[in-house]
């Protein structure tokens, strides 16, 4: 009898075809490539510059670490200049992450922004005589202006005004009147004046960002009183940043 084995006739099985597994995905790190070369706004630049000036004013960063990293921030392009600024600050928002697929067609498209007025020019100098005179609102300041105030009172609200240049100077004569100054919280405030029978109050402070306008108040009281000071709550946000790089 022969116990040798069966042959299979269709002969041995075929070895199983390898699976058509798609390759693995690059490894990316969250922060970098694609997203690190993306071009950053204004507002982004804005964004770490308020987080700088946090850092310093809870003395994280010293004053030349906090001028050098501003000007690195206001002259960044892209977001992987931006990122290491704040990297070792406790407000650091984290890698760069953006969605670079294209939103759904169904997807609401958020409503514009109104866009502001024009800011107005006026005249460099104000004067108010037995009456008075105020100037708010959206306009636009140069480098000098003059009030006069007679037996009158005058109003000067710089906190929505749109700097035109790095420093202003104003010069206050106040006989028989009186004269307020009221400036947004982020600019340096300076000055002093003589007060005769009178009053010329200027509560100064420095402004944490050193690209910040300037504000100086000086003049005379006479009989009058002259009171500049920072509104809290309003900060300015536009002004001619470039001239103070020069």
């Amino acid at each position: 009898m022969d116990n040798s084995p069966v042959q299979d006739p269709q002969g041995p099985l075929p070895a199983p075809l390898p699976k058509n597994e798609p390759a693995p995905a690059p490894d990316r790190t969250p922060g970098t490539d694609l997203a690190a070369e993306l071009r950053a706004s204004d507002a982004d630049r804005e964004r770490v510059a308020d987080l700088l000036r946090d850092a310093y004013a809870e003395g994280r960063l010293t004053v030349d670490e906090h001028a050098e990293r501003i000007e690195a921030a206001y002259g960044a392009r892209t977001f992987g200049e931006l990122e290491p600024l704040t990297r070792d600050l406790p407000g650091h928002p984290g890698p760069i992450r953006h969605n670079l697929t294209k939103a759904p067609l169904d997807d609401r498209a958020p409503a514009p922004q109104p866009a502001l007025p024009p800011a107005r020019a006026e005249a460099p100098t104000m004067v108010a005589v037995f009456g008075g005179a105020a100037r708010k609102g959206r306009w636009r300041v140069g480098s000098h202006l003059k009030a006069v105030a007679v037996f009158g009172g005058i109003e000067i609200d710089l906190t929505d005004a749109v700097f035109e240049s790095p420093e202003v100077v104003i010069e206050v004569v106040s006989v028989f009147g009186g004269v307020d100054i009221r400036v947004p919280e982020n600019v340096s405030l300076h000055g002093g004046g003589a007060g005769v029978f009178g009053g010329f109050e200027v509560r100064e402070q420095t402004s944490a960002d050193p690209y910040a306008p300037v504000v100086r108040v000086k003049g005379a009281a006479v009989f009058g009183g002259v009171d500049a000071k920072p509104r809290r709550g309003k900060k300015l946000k536009e002004w001619v940043r470039r001239q103070l790089d020069s």
